[in-house]
């Protein structure tokens, strides 16, 4: 039976199908930081490991003193947290390093790494928007831009949500089109945080330069002036600027992983991604940031920040108001209430020999008066009601 011979030194039988050649071998591309190893890896992960439990010792501290004098500031808990996954990044490194073949171990580490730089954007967007509206408190309590603001704020939880799954299915698929669809991902995602990073200090930029209204004042907020408020605010976007910028970057120009270049090494992993971080998380807590941005709780509208939250009081019809039975059985329960008062009074006045002065028995029953409104009528409504507005985020 003769042979065909085909292109590609494949050899079928005659009426037998043409298997398509196998699909080339794809070389993986270099990671930034590689892998990790246990004579580099662990002893600057451990180093790095207690320096972020020191940050984050610190700003539970900071939050807790905060919270047991009424100063409200959740910011400070929220870099915790940023520490704390900061800490099982690290740890889930030193465990990758020494069990180097364990692709789950490899992929939780990475996803680490990727995702919790987001919660400091996402202070530093905060901290911009209170900083526009303090500059500018008609345009920055805008309904419409407050919307905009949910929409920023919403999209790091979808870029999060992108993130995490082009790094699985880049980890799990070796099929060559998957991969480049997830490396497309993933460089979208990438430019989208460097964005991300940028924007506050844009934002504060722009406050500042943008006129304010004539006879317009700045409205203040927290401790310290403004001014550090600004430097504070454009140090750390400019730090996080520059480590998104480089992890951005760096997609473009993929090297593969035999060949990796300097911007791979683990002197730059470790730079720009942790030592960056720290140097941010560092800075908030020297500069006791729970003081220089905490507003008054409850801000939601031109004012709020200079002269604090309006105490909304009902008024005396709405306290003592009739309209229903209850409310009339109640002014009839305070009504006996005062007239009974009126008669201890003078009694009491009779008593202690002074019932032949006006004065006296007047002071005594217009006292008893007030007493009797304020213990049984107003308890009785609840007293009085104060409304806070809802928060500026």
């Amino acid at each position: 039976m003769p042979l065909i011979s085909l292109p590609r030194r494949q050899v079928v039988m005659p009426g037998q199908p043409v298997q398509p050649p196998p699909p080339p071998q794809v070389t993986p591309p270099a990671q930034l930081g590689g892998h990790p190893t246990i004579t580099l890896d662990i002893p600057v992960s451990s180093s790095l490991l207690f320096l972020f439990i020191l940050a984050a010792a610190t700003h539970m501290a900071i939050f807790q003193l905060n919270r047991r004098r009424s100063h409200k500031f959740l910011f400070s808990a929220l870099l915790f947290g940023f520490c704390m996954a900061r800490i099982a990044a690290l740890v889930m490194r030193i465990v990758w390093a020494t069990r180097p073949q364990n692709t789950n171990i490899a992929l939780a580490a990475t996803i680490f790494v990727a995702a919790g730089v987001l919660l400091l954007y996402i202070v530093n967007l905060v901290f911009a928007q209170r900083i526009l509206r303090a500059y500018h408190p008609h345009f920055g309590w805008n309904k419409t831009l407050g919307w905009v603001w949910k929409g920023v704020f919403a999209s790091v939880v979808a870029v999060l949500i992108m993130v995490i799954t082009a790094t699985v299915v880049g980890v799990m698929t070796a099929d060559g089109e998957e991969r480049q669809r997830t490396r497309e991902v993933q460089l979208f995602a990438g430019v989208y945080l460097a964005v991300l990073a940028v924007l506050p200090l844009v934002v504060a930029i722009l406050a500042i330069l943008w006129p304010t209204p004539r006879g317009a004042a700045i409205e203040k907020f927290g401790e310290g002036k403004m001014r550090s408020k600004i430097y504070l605010l454009v140090g750390t976007s400019l730090l996080l600027t520059l480590g998104a910028s480089f992890r951005a970057g760096i997609g473009f120009v993929p090297r593969p992983a035999t060949d990796p270049a300097w911007y791979h090494s683990k002197a730059a992993f470790y730079c720009f991604n942790f030592g960056i971080e720290l140097v941010v998380v560092y800075g908030y807590a020297v500069a006791r940031f729970d003081r220089r941005f905490h507003v008054p709780d409850g801000s939601s509208g031109p004012g709020h920040y200079g002269k604090g939250v309006p105490v909304v009081v009902n008024k005396e019809e709405e306290v003592f108001g009739g309209g229903n039975l209850e409310e009339q059985n109640g002014q009839k329960e305070v009504g006996r209430v005062v007239g009974s008062s009126r008669e201890q009074s003078r009694s009491r006045s009779r008593e202690r020999g002074v019932g032949g002065s006006a004065d006296a028995g007047q002071r005594a029953e217009s006292l008893t008066l007030v007493e009797a409104v304020l213990q049984d009528g107003i308890d009785r409504k609840e007293g009085v009601r104060e409304t806070i507005p809802k928060g500026d985020i």
